[in-house]
């Protein structure tokens, strides 16, 4: 069985939905766009999320400490090592694999401590401003260096879930766990985890209310609309962003009252959820463009006519079907965009398709065509001969013509193939349902399929 962006869940044929699970389902083999907030856990109204909090803010504070102590070098050995936490699969890396920052970064970061006094007699409350002071350490870095503070929690999360799922754990080695008792790191410990069946290497969950796509506390939003510009830059001197930040080391009010407006807005800061719902006016103006455009490739239109029923279906067929990505291929020189998602099983037609067809994830093909022919239906049938299942989806403009219907009902009759089509008639209807929210837009494919073996024969 072919799987595109396989998750760990699809790989062990645990069909759960995003929307239903407490983690965000990590991805086999890539990253997740999404990094931890610390801010969230501070404002969380929960007492573990604010105590998780504490204790990361304590274990950051306590290099500070190591740094008085004359212990620069375990400080900036420590400060490297939570730099990366590969487990957690965060970011845009497409391997899963990051980088640790250098000794010469992390002596730059705990330079703060010594050159701001107020950090050096209080310390941090919120250690992501360092993104404020230091050139080159952004929302990737603070989401690891969360993630490895708080390693041991994560853990015993991730097996919890693994547990309430059945997903398998295997015996795995660790590294660099914290450990609050002395605040030092593990060099090693022996966990239960569930691992990359692709690598072997360790994959730990992280709880979704954490997650932002930037923190909320991040230098572009300072620099955007809170850093004095007039103070930090000549008149028509270039707006350099290392300048800024040596502004802020020696404005350490300026950045206090930036951080003092951010926690007055705390309740606009909410996690970000790895998938968000276009809303009902932007799904009908899409519409409204797609059925204006011309068939064929006029002025680019068939593209146009991609993006826009890409954008659009995998909105109106979540949560029931999870968007896992466009993909693109070639066939006789020309490009083939097709949608593929994830089949949860939510609901009963989604169940039949698994059952009958195979298909773990359901592809629909993308044609801006006025008529469908022989071999465009060619053409997905030998994409589904790959692996992917024998359900597959034509969206275009306009129902099939009789002969080709017949060719899909010939194609289920010999190869138990199912080939139906979607047609701007059918997005319409799939629109009008999603604004009425009185029932599923995944009701209208599940019409089409119905319809479909209607014709074929008993």
């Amino acid at each position: 069985m072919v799987l595109i962006r396989p998750r760990i869940t699809d790989y062990y044929d645990i069909l759960v939905a995003q929307s239903e699970v407490d983690f965000a389902i990590p991805l086999l083999e890539e990253d997740i766009p999404l990094y931890v907030d610390p801010f969230l856990l501070w404002k969380s109204p929960s007492q573990q999320d604010q105590a998780l909090h504490t204790s990361l803010i304590n274990a950051f504070n306590q290099l500070n400490f190591l740094l008085k102590e004359g212990n620069k070098d375990r400080a900036v050995r420590d400060l490297v090592l939570t730099s990366e936490c590969p487990e957690v699969g965060l970011g845009y890396s497409r391997n899963r694999q990051g980088v640790r920052i250098g000794e010469k970064k992390a002596s730059e970061i705990l330079s703060l401590f010594e050159s701001i006094p107020e950090y050096g007699q209080h310390g941090f409350r919120h250690f992501e401003e360092i993104q404020l002071y230091i050139d080159g350490i952004s929302k990737d870095r603070v989401s690891d260096i969360c993630c490895s503070f708080l390693k041991s929690f994560l853990i015993d999360f991730t097996i919890d879930q693994c547990e309430m799922l059945g997903i398998p754990l295997d015996d795995v080695v660790v590294s660099s766990v914290y450990d609050y008792q002395d605040y030092s790191f593990l060099a090693d410990e022996r966990v239960r985890l569930p691992v990359s069946p692709e690598s072997g290497k360790p994959i730990i969950f992280v709880p979704k209310r954490w997650l932002r796509f930037t923190p909320w506390i991040n230098f572009d939003d300072y620099f955007k609309d809170y850093c004095p510009r007039d103070d930090v830059f000549n008149a028509d001197e270039p707006q350099d962003r290392v300048k800024v930040l040596n502004f802020n080391r020696h404005n350490y009010g300026v950045v206090q009252n930036y951080v003092k407006a951010k926690i007055r807005a705390q309740e606009d800061c909410k996690a970000d959820p790895l998938f968000r719902q276009i809303p009902v006016t932007s799904a009908k103006r899409k519409l409204s463009e797609i059925r204006n455009l011309p068939t064929g490739k006029t002025e680019q239109a068939d593209r146009r006519y991609e993006d826009l029923a890409s954008q659009l279906l995998a909105s109106l067929l979540y949560p029931h079907l999870d968007f896992a990505e466009v993909q693109s291929r070639t066939h006789s020189g020309s490009l083939i965009r097709d949608l593929i998602f994830y089949n949860n099983k939510a609901v009963d037609f989604l169940e039949e398709i698994y059952t009958d067809y195979g298909n773990r994830q359901l592809v629909m093909e993308l044609k801006n065509v006025r008529a469908i022919e022989r071999e465009h239906i060619s053409q997905l049938n030998r994409y589904l001969a790959t692996g992917l299942g024998n359900f597959g989806v034509l969206v275009t403009r306009n129902r099939l013509p009789k002969a080709m219907f017949s060719n899909t009902v010939d194609l289920w009759s010999g190869q138990r193939k199912c080939i139906v089509a979607l047609t701007d008639e059918d997005l319409s209807l799939m629109v009008n349902v999603f604004e009425s929210r009185q029932r599923s837009s995944i009701d209208v494919l599940k019409k089409t399929y119905v319809e479909f073996r209607r014709a074929c024969p008993a």
